[in-house]
């Protein structure tokens, strides 16, 4: 791997989660932290002054899968997700993230409850049919993993404003892209909960075992 991509990339990880650790709130031991920025505000309950806390929350989307049709966030309403950032074409750390992230896949395929999408950052070449070959030669069917396309700009965004992502373009590099290599666990309420180590077998056991721990929350 081009030397420089990859100190981006796993510097870029550290510091998202290390901002996340310092920002994220944790109630019982058992449960995972909510991630990210938040904001305090005081309001007016039963006509007295309380502090309430307001969590990072991934905001309304709509891109189109690989299938063409437009998927939005009600597409995983009341489901939990992982969510990354990766194009074809990648020729460094795409291919090592997929195939971990098929591991994720195949420990919850026809689960209900979850659901992957992963966004692609170069939406001018990831067609949906180019995304639907790309599903097939995984060995992915049907809707659980959606590989999503839409415009760059909210892409961009909604990656490093809302999943704490990088991901933008620098002809610098290898491949045209730079992107975090991290796995993006999501709840119900939409808060980031974890992120993990996508191009590691440790980290994608991380996540595998805080998606158990996330979906017994539901269960109490």
């Amino acid at each position: 791997m081009n030397s420089k991509v990859k100190s981006i990339l796993f510097h870029s990880l550290f510091i998202t989660a290390s901002l996340a650790a310092v920002t994220g709130c944790g109630g019982s031991e058992n449960k995972l932290p909510i991630l990210g920025e938040r904001d305090v505000v005081k309001k007016t309950v039963d006509g007295k002054e309380v502090v309430d806390t307001i969590y990072n929350k991934i905001p309304k989307f709509a891109f189109v899968n690989q299938y063409g049709d437009t998927i939005t966030e009600k597409i995983v309403e009341n489901k939990i997700y992982v969510t990354d950032f990766f194009f074809t074409t990648c020729p460094t750390i795409c291919p090592v993230m997929k195939k971990q992230m098929v591991k994720v896949y195949e420990a919850y395929k026809g689960n209900p409850d979850v659901m992957i999408l992963s966004h692609s950052i170069d939406p001018e070449h990831d067609t949906p049919a180019v995304l639907n070959q790309f599903a097939k030669d995984l060995g992915v069917e049907g809707k659980q993993w959606q590989f999503l396309t839409g415009d760059k700009a909210r892409i961009y965004e909604i990656g490093q404003n809302n999943y704490m992502s990088t991901a933008k373009e620098d002809t610098t590099v290898q491949g045209g892209y730079i992107h975090s290599g991290a796995f993006i666990l999501i709840d119900k309420d939409k808060h980031v909960r974890g992120m993990y180590d996508g191009t590691t077998e440790e980290g994608t056991k991380k996540l595998l075992n805080d998606m158990e721990r996330l979906l017994a929350e539901y269960k109490k």
